[in-house]
């Protein structure tokens, strides 16, 4: 029986959403030129590439393209020969053109149900796509986790999982995937691409241990022993560990371990409970197989207060071999080795920590008043004083202690000191990093915050830093790769507004003033008096043109920050190039700010 001629006409297909990186920048710099090489680009690659693939152009569009691809393992082929073509032709056609004015483009493909509308097409298919772009690096590719469950075994690449990831207009978070290319962006390679980066690692989400002491004040015990196996497990290069600010997320919870597992990306999940009684302590845990929801592990640990770092141990060893990760216990206590050998000490620091999560002033003096104790107990207790320069940071930043130069000055103290004292603490490396990165010193910061993310590879708040730091020197393909890594580590992170502030930077930086508004939305969103992500995307705006809805943001960064004039961030404006400032300083002009 013939259609109603009104229904509507679908296919199943696979869409390859393609856009150019910093078009608005480079067409302001050299309209005709950029016009000439895009299409040469075309002609020469692209559009060869997507003939090769039996792929139709749908539509084009100033910076970019849709197309449409009978078969996924053909659209995925077809983005991978394009990227690494555009790649090889920066030594060919764009020989003589300086790194920052050559084009480059993103790719986002899905796989899914589109509506036809004449020679277009249109649906959630088309829109995922479109996000996925969005997602990926320049030069790079980003797929849907259909696409990768289509082509996993089929190409001969590396894929990596970024977990979920919130977009704009979708309710749930998409699971992506980027795709790792023997080259990539503007020669930005990460180095985790390379050598045993080749094999998928086992990943772990450590929830928040349930306190069974039967007293509510002894909760920050039982969090303090998860968090301490995350620290533990963290700093297993072999191993993919997702922050505790996600995992403990589900606190309180009752949540079906499979979805947990979805959602953070992960294969395995570790859950126990903590019995506190005088100075006995009983830990149990188990690990889960979040495909499965079946258990791998199970194990009950007895023992006395003084016996609690070697319980922890204990658990993270076991874990490790069940995921079958090869490690010694030696190694499991070398990783560890910021640790206090003083169980009271230790108690006062983790009473500290929940308070330093509050970020306000009464949580400040709260982890001065602990962490005083901690460090009399023991001065040499490095991570005490990262945390306490961490802390001191923030209270610079939000105007908790009556100097800003007094508390940086504590910061730097308690920073440096924390160093001295565990050069392999990661912890102490960042909180310096953290402190140079708001005392416009990017470039040490970048450094220090390099030397966490050694000791500890899953360190999401330093990649959340460093993606700023890279991001105000300009570097934004590696500044957004480390947004990217932060968000794999900790996809429900309650502080990851800061990494939509790091992609927010990144984009001015390139002059993506769309996807650097779009980013600062994202963390007003979640922080809606965080007044830098209104300052920045308030420039970001009056440089498009859009001198009212600018106008607005500036107005409210200025209300939460009577601070902000021109005059003041022309003396610190973070970013380091003289032409990000420049554009920076005439966005905020145009956008009404106060000389």
């Amino acid at each position: 029986m013939p259609l109603p001629n009104d229904h509507t006409q679908r296919r199943l297909a696979a869409i390859f959403a393609a856009d150019m990186v910093g078009y608005s920048r480079l067409m302001e710099i050299d309209e005709e030129s950029v016009i000439a090489r895009q299409k040469a680009h075309r002609v020469d690659l692209i559009d060869p590439s997507i003939a090769r693939y039996n792929g139709r152009i749908v539509k084009l569009m100033g910076d970019g393209m849709l197309v449409e691809f009978p078969s996924v393992v053909d659209a995925v082929r077809c983005a991978i020969e394009v990227q690494k073509g555009m790649q090889k032709g920066m030594q060919e056609r764009e020989a003589g053109v300086a790194d920052s004015e050559r084009i480059c483009y993103r790719v986002g493909i899905n796989l899914g149900d589109i509506v036809i509308d004449g020679d277009d097409i249109l649906g959630d298919g088309v829109n995922v796509a479109a996000r996925l772009e969005g997602l990926a690096m320049p030069g790079g590719i980003c797929i849907s986790d259909v696409v990768h469950q289509s082509v996993a075994g089929k190409i001969d690449t590396i894929f990596e999982d970024l977990g979920g990831q919130k977009v704009k207009n979708f309710e749930r978070p998409i699971r992506a995937y980027r795709i790792l290319t023997e080259t990539g962006s503007r020669g930005a390679v990460a180095a985790s691409t390379s050598g045993a980066a080749a094999t998928v690692k086992p990943s772990i989400a450590v929830l928040a241990f349930q306190n069974m002491s039967g007293d509510p004040e002894q909760e920050y015990f039982s969090d303090g022993i998860a968090e301490d196996i995350i620290t533990g497990l963290s700093q297993i290069s072999d191993l993919v560990v997702i922050a505790r600010n996600s995992s403990f997320s589900y606190k309180g919870q009752q949540v079906d371990l499979r979805r947990v597992g979805e959602e953070l990306g992960v294969r395995y999940v570790l859950e126990g409970s903590v019995r506190r009684g005088g100075d006995r302590v009983r830990v149990t845990g188990q690990l889960i197989d979040a495909a499965t929801g079946g258990h791998v592990w199970a194990d009950r640990f007895d023992g006395t207060l003084d016996d609690i770092f070697a319980l922890q141990d204990d658990i993270t060893a076991k874990v490790l071999s069940a995921v079958g990760t090869e490690i010694t216990q030696a190694e499991v206590k070398r990783a560890r080795s910021e640790r206090t050998a003083d169980v009271a000490a230790w108690d006062l620091y983790l009473r500290a920590l929940p308070f330093y999560e509050q970020v306000d002033g009464a949580g400040h003096a709260e982890v001065k008043r602990l962490l005083a104790k901690a460090i009399e107990i023991d001065p040499g207790f490095s991570s005490a004083h990262a945390i306490l320069s961490l802390s001191y940071v923030q209270a610079a930043f939000h105007a908790w202690e009556a100097s800003a130069a007094e508390a940086i000055a504590q910061a730097k103290v308690s920073g440096l000191m924390a160093v001295s004292l565990d050069q392999s603490n990661p912890l102490g490396h960042a909180a310096l990093g953290s402190l140079q990165m708001f005392s416009a010193q990017p470039d040490l910061s970048t450094k220090s915050l390099g030397r966490a993310l050694e000791f500890n590879p899953n360190f999401s708040a330093a990649y959340g830093h460093l993606a700023n730091s890279l991001a105000f020197q300009g570097r934004t393909v590696e500044a957004l790769e480390a947004v990217q890594k932060a968000q794999r580590g900790s996809p429900r992170d309650p502080a990851r507004y800061l990494w939509y502030v790091g992609t927010m930077n990144a984009y001015f930086a390139s002059a993506e003033y769309e996807h650097c508004v779009e980013a600062a939305d994202k963390a007003i969103q979640m922080r809606p008096n965080f007044y830098g992500a209104h300052y920045i995307s308030g420039a970001a705006l009056a440089l498009l043109g859009r001198i009212e809805e600018a106008g607005d943001r500036v107005r409210t960064a200025c209300e939460l920050n009577p601070r902000l004039t021109v005059a003041n961030t022309a003396r610190n404006p973070m970013f380091v190039r003289a032409d990000d400032v420049s554009r920076l300083l005439k966005g905020l002009e145009l956008a009404g700010t106060p000389a």
